[in-house]
């Protein structure tokens, strides 16, 4: 396939698999603009796309650039240990081979220097780090799992911050995948041209088999027979058709006022908080307290900690914003069992365990989010995570609703956990009646 991608003449059989992974009758006959491939795991696609960024740097002449500029062969990986193996397969080439090792002038944890001029720049994913480049070629791997603190659309928002960068040298675009759901650049690559005749964008889609034989018949079997779905993606590289997303941007911009990042405190409301608690090495710890006005669940705060942090700290931390708005009782779920417990409780604060599972507080969440009887604070992070959240139909039938693999969802687990039990108080069987003061006494 990559022949065809730069354009070489194919042999008989090379054609015959052209035809076979791209539906198309004819190869390009000059290098394509962009490429996309959706491939099954474990089909070679790192060591496939190191192979590539290995030739553009190495044995490709580039046109004269201005004084002074850097021409730079770059692949974005979700992470940066994804990055780290291609970068790993892209060294072993070089250094394999007598001629191409003397081209190596330095490396470092990202990148190859050639003595060409050119280099090697392989690293995670952020359209925030992209911009002020040359690049003469641009490959991104596993982009269908590109995931961002920055951007509900990372994908997309990096392709559009690359592509500038390989416009004035010509440079070509290569996106390598396993696949998941039916969205992203990914996806709509696939829709729009498998199968289809255009001198610039060229799809492929093969099968872990297709593409490596060795890859057991009986592994595939197995986990088909486990999950269907899963294995399909995973193995077949069939877009995800049990998969889909949860909540529309437009829904969650309807319930947001611009600019209220923060409600202050109101006596005449009374207020409920849920947390989702984090061990402080990975996950964040997160707050949100809301309040119940008529028919409307309201958002007044939420906090996000992000790891690495002291759990101890952080729960004093939120119970000095809990007792600035009266709030003496949480929910949240079992995490760490009884230490939740005990961490609030020290504080004066009770813990509840709620009934709602992760899933089941999404579910209850959207019609309040789409009928818009839900009051969103303009929190970056929030908006990002609700627009990503994807329900998945389980092989019992059931929605399960959670974020996309390699994302987060702590704000918006407790920012819809807030919604759901705003204005409700432990053993209260009128959380839901609307309350107002006479002389500072409370009336229900």
């Amino acid at each position: 396939m990559l022949f065809s991608i730069l354009g070489e003449p194919l042999e008989p059989a090379e054609l015959e698999l052209y035809r076979e992974f791209t539906q198309r009758q004819e190869p390009p006959g000059a290098r394509v603009d962009e490429f996309y491939g959706i491939v099954g795991r474990r089909g070679g696609k790192s060591r496939a796309i190191a192979t590539l960024l290995c030739y553009l740097a190495a044995l490709v002449t580039y046109p004269r650039l201005a004084s002074g500029e850097v021409p730079v062969c770059l692949c974005l990986a979700p992470s940066q240990t994804q990055a780290a193996i291609v970068l790993n397969y892209a060294r072993g080439i070089l250094q394999n081979s007598p001629a191409l090792k003397q081209l190596i002038r330095r490396e470092t944890n990202e990148t190859i220097e050639l003595t060409n001029g050119v280099v090697i720049d392989v690293r995670s994913a952020s359209f925030r780090r992209l911009r002020g480049q040359t690049c003469v070629a641009a490959v991104f791997d596993e982009v269908a799992f590109f995931h961002s603190d920055e951007s509900a659309n990372p994908d997309a928002e990096i392709l559009a911050a690359v592509k500038p960068s390989l416009g004035t040298t010509n440079g070509i675009l290569v996106a390598i995948s396993s696949p998941h759901a039916r969205r992203g650049v990914l996806y709509d690559a696939f829709k729009n041209y498998f199968g289809v005749d255009n001198k610039s964008v060229l799809v492929a889609k093969g099968t872990t088999r297709d593409l490596n034989p060795s890859y057991p018949q009986s592994k595939v079997d197995a986990e088909l027979a486990r999950d269907p779905a899963f294995a399909a993606a995973e193995y077949l590289a069939e877009f995800r058709i049990d998969i889909e997303g949860f909540i529309t941007s437009e829904a969650v911009e309807a319930c947001i006022e611009p600019g209220v990042r923060e409600r202050p405190f109101n006596r005449m409301h009374r207020y409920s908080c849920f947390v989702d608690p984090s061990g402080g090495a990975s996950d964040s710890f997160t707050m949100a307290i809301g309040h119940k006005e008529g028919q409307t669940s309201v958002l007044d705060v939420i906090r996000e900690r992000r790891a690495p942090f002291s759990p101890e700290s952080v729960v004093e931390e939120f119970c000095a914003v809990l007792r600035q708005y009266q709030v003496y009782c949480v929910y949240g779920d079992r995490y760490a069992g009884e230490w939740s417990i005990e961490a609030f409780r020290k504080r004066g604060v009770i813990y509840e365990h709620s009934e709602h599972s992760k899933s089941q507080l999404y579910q209850d969440a959207l019609p309040l989010i789409n009928s818009r009887t839900a009051a969103l604070l303009d929190d970056a992070t929030l908006r990002r995570q609700l627009t990503t959240l994807e329900r998945k139909i389980t092989r019992g039938g059931k929605d399960s609703i959670d974020h996309a693999p390699g994302a987060k969802d702590d704000v918006a687990n407790a920012a819809c956990g807030a919604l759901i039990y705003a204005g409700k108080t432990p053993g209260d069987p009128n959380f839901w009646k609307p309350i107002s003061y006479d002389n500072d006494k409370v009336i229900v």
